[in-house]
């Protein structure tokens, strides 16, 4: 319903105010004297004050606490105590939040930002493969050091651009999305939608980044590590690619998860570092990330065939998908979700 006379003025005033101190100085009064018909602004101040608290609630700012009406004047005050706790309980709703927005974003915004996530996933890959994937003596006399250089330098920094620079990436969005719908504010058309295009354009940038790294050559002098992580990528049997590949994108979903929930760049680091480094050091499987460490072998010379990458993917996909859906989007719903019972 459209506002009465002099009402849209004041509740644009409003909500410019109230916004300013949910982001400035612990404690800060602002007053305005409203223009014409005074009965409508104080409804107009209950209106934005209602949007503002929902505003301020998602996105982890503490809201105004006080509004004062005297005579003419509207007061407004903000309650001092900086970012809102973060909880598990905030996680879930920043995820949902996350999820939502992907769902209702363009395919062709989802596909560029695939296409992006894939060339960050396979930077990352492509870092793991020069240096712990390319230190033999270590891997034949220290193999837990050896897949720790493995996990610690590469992957996480491919998940650390996507999730700060912005991304879409189909592991991840196997969560969020998912909460997104359970809770009511995706459609399921549109999570399969943000699900396919995503997963394509990924596809596309870990295999335009294996190409690029290809022709670079920067690690013709170690190939040996590289290609035989492609065939022994390639060699696995279904159901065993499918068990790692649920193991690893539960951690995978519990870094973007974490990450979320996460305030600031230092944090959002730890948040993606420690789950990441864990799942490449465990040996287990990544759907993005394999789509460039097998084509980049593939492409130096690796005795795998297309129907073998395939064999690959499929099953580490499926698996990927049930680590995303089932083991963190659908336990946290049911824990924090609206039904979710106290």
């Amino acid at each position: 319903r459209l506002p009465p006379p002099n009402m849209k003025n004041t509740l644009s005033s409003a909500t410019a105010l109230l916004a300013l101190t949910s982001f400035t100085a612990p404690k800060i009064a602002c007053a305005f004297q409203p223009v014409g018909n005074h009965r409508y602004a104080g409804g107009a101040l209950r209106l934005a004050t209602r949007h503002h608290h929902a505003v301020t609630k998602a996105i982890g700012t503490q809201p105004i606490h006080r509004l004062g009406v005297h005579g003419g004047s509207y007061s407004m005050s903000a309650a001092a105590t900086g970012p809102t706790p973060v909880t598990p309980a905030t996680a879930y709703t920043k995820a949902v939040a996350l999820g939502a927005g992907k769902a209702a974003q363009s395919w062709q915004k989802t596909a560029v930002l695939g296409v992006v996530s894939g060339a960050h996933i396979g930077f990352g890959a492509y870092l793991a493969l020069s240096v712990g994937g390319c230190v033999p003596g270590i891997a034949a006399t220290d193999p837990g050091l050896q897949r720790i250089l493995l996990g610690a330098f590469g992957l996480p920094m491919g998940l650390f651009m996507t999730i700060v620079g912005g991304g879409e990436l189909f592991t991840g969005n196997t969560a969020v999305v998912t909460a997104a719908a359970l809770e009511g504010k995706a459609t399921w058309k549109n999570l399969a939608k943000n699900w396919g295009v995503s997963f394509m354009g990924n596809l596309v940038g870990s295999l335009l980044i294996a190409f690029l790294a290809t022709h670079a050559g920067t690690l013709k002098a170690t190939m040996a590590g590289p290609l035989s992580v492609a065939v022994a990528k390639s060699s696995q049997p279904f159901m065993q690619a499918f068990y790692r590949g649920i193991l690893c994108n539960w951690l995978v979903c519990m870094a973007v998860w974490c990450a979320t929930n996460a305030s600031d760049v230092g944090s959002k680091a730890i948040a993606v570092f420690l789950p990441i480094s864990g799942f490449v050091a465990l040996g287990l499987e990544h759907s993005v990330a394999n789509m460039f460490m097998i084509p980049f072998g593939m492409l130096n010379g690796a005795d795998v065939t297309v129907q073998q990458f395939m064999g690959n993917i499929v099953p580490v996909t499926l698996g990927n998908i049930v680590g995303g859906a089932i083991c963190v989007a659908s336990v946290y719903h049911y824990v924090f979700g609206t039904n979710a019972q106290a």
